[in-house]
């Protein structure tokens, strides 16, 4: 889309991606003077090589990193109420909150959660494109499933190889098999605290979402991988009573 508004003439992108954030890039370009339509639809149509002006525009709230902190709340039994958020783009993963056993209010700019004693397994899940389950929450499902009472499966169908969290969970503690792009998280009572790497960046979310349940110290190494998609995310999680800070290799 970027490149088509400098691009002279016309250009249209068949089977394009809806979710939130590519309307919301839309409305930015657009408020900027470029001529785009059909965002969110089968079709985008771009005109370019109409000349850019500024702008003053405040970007959609982070659904993904909405969900990280729900799920970790959902997992230390925590009670969390996040503003400025927009619940019509998280119908997905506030459902599978409510499933998992979690008390989930939604309003027309907040979400409430309160999470029970322990987390409930839910029905199979597989990602897919929104206004599915998405591949970027995961991970992060995975996590909070390993404590939870009973079995999930875990389906991924967007992207292969994106399971490699899954032995740093069994490291803590977790019960985790994957059969081909299928995930069986066993629940568990308790995860323990051991020195685990972040191969990319949800994964690396969930590891820390894992350590903030677990019983004793966790390290979660690599961590530019978690700062790629999350503006300090220790600061939010200590604000909210995490346990958690960043420490440099050589502490």
């Amino acid at each position: 889309m970027m490149a088509a508004v400098m691009a002279e003439g016309e250009t249209r992108i068949l089977n394009p991606a809806k979710e939130p954030e590519i309307i919301d890039l839309q409305n930015y370009l657009v408020s900027c003077g470029a001529q785009i339509s059909g965002a969110g639809s089968d079709e985008i149509r771009i005109i370019g090589g109409s000349p850019l002006r500024e702008t003053e525009y405040k970007p959609i709230p982070d659904r993904i990193e909405a969900g990280t902190l729900l799920a970790a709340a959902a997992v230390t039994r925590g009670k969390i109420l996040l503003k400025e958020a927009i619940p019509g783009h998280m119908d997905s993963i506030l459902n599978w909150l409510g499933e998992a056993g979690c008390k989930v209010q939604r309003g027309g700019d907040f979400i409430y959660l309160e999470a029970p004693d322990r987390l409930a397994a839910v029905r199979p899940i597989e990602t897919q494109p929104y206004p599915g389950f998405p591949t970027d929450m995961q991970s992060q499902l995975m996590a909070a499933m390993s404590l939870a009472k009973g079995t999930t499966e875990i389906t991924e169908s967007i992207f292969e190889n994106r399971f490699k969290h899954v032995s740093e969970l069994n490291k803590m503690g977790a019960d985790i098999q994957v059969i081909e792009r299928t995930a069986i998280v066993k629940g568990v009572e308790r995860l323990a605290g051991k020195r685990v790497t972040a191969a990319d960046l949800r994964g690396g979310a969930a590891l820390v979402i894992a350590g903030l349940a677990a019983e004793g110290n966790t390290i979660v190494e690599n961590i530019g991988q978690i700062d790629r998609g999350y503006d300090r995310l220790e600061d939010i999680l200590k604000s909210l009573g995490g346990q958690i800070e960043r420490v440099s290799h050589t502490d």
